[in-house]
C-alpha cells in the first residue's frame, strides 16, 4: 500500500466534503513546532469545513494527529480565512439572544412586581400597626 502524505490526506478528505473541490489548496511547512498544513477553500465552503461548533475541523485535526503519530511528527492544521470574508450572525444565535433578552425582561418585571407587593404589604401593615420586619 502506498504511503499517503499528510498534505495529500487533508486534500483528499476536504475535497470529499466541499462543493467546490477545485478550489481546495494546501501548503505544508515544517518548523521547530512540527508540521503545519495551511488549508484554503472557497469562501462558500468554509462552513462545511468548520462544521457545527467546529466539529468537522476538530475531527480532521484529530485524524492528522493520528497520522502524524505514525511518523513521530506533530501535524497541525490551519484553516485560512479567505480575504474580505465576514462571518454572518447565525440565525440560531440571534434567536437565542432574543429569547435571553425576553427572559431577562420577564425576570425584571417579576422583580418589580415583587417589590411593589412587598411595599404594599408594608403599607398595609403600617396601617394596622403590625411589625414590618415580619413581612420581609
Amino acid at each position: 500500500m502506498a504511503e499517503v502524505t499528510d498534505q495529500e490526506f487533508v486534500e483528499t478528505i476536504v475535497k470529499a466534503i466541499v462543493d467546490n473541490p477545485t478550489d481546495v489548496s494546501t501548503s505544508r511547512s515544517v518548523d521547530e513546532r512540527g508540521v503545519l498544513i495551511e488549508l484554503t477553500v472557497n469562501p462558500a465552503d468554509m462552513g462545511k469545513i468548520i462544521g457545527k461548533e467546529g466539529k468537522t475541523a476538530k475531527s480532521i485535526r484529530t485524524l492528522l494527529r493520528v497520522l502524524g503519530a505514525k511518523s513521530n511528527a506533530r501535524v497541525n492544521l490551519k484553516i485560512v480565512e479567505p480575504e474580505g470574508s465576514t462571518r454572518p450572525e447565525s440565525p440560531a444565535r440571534s434567536e437565542v439572544s432574543e429569547e435571553k433578552s425576553e427572559i431577562e425582561k420577564d425576570d425584571t418585571v417579576k422583580e418589580d412586581v415583587e417589590k411593589v407587593e412587598v411595599e404594599k404589604e408594608k403599607e398595609e401593615a403600617e396601617e394596622e400597626d403590625l411589625p414590618t420586619d415580619v413581612l420581609a
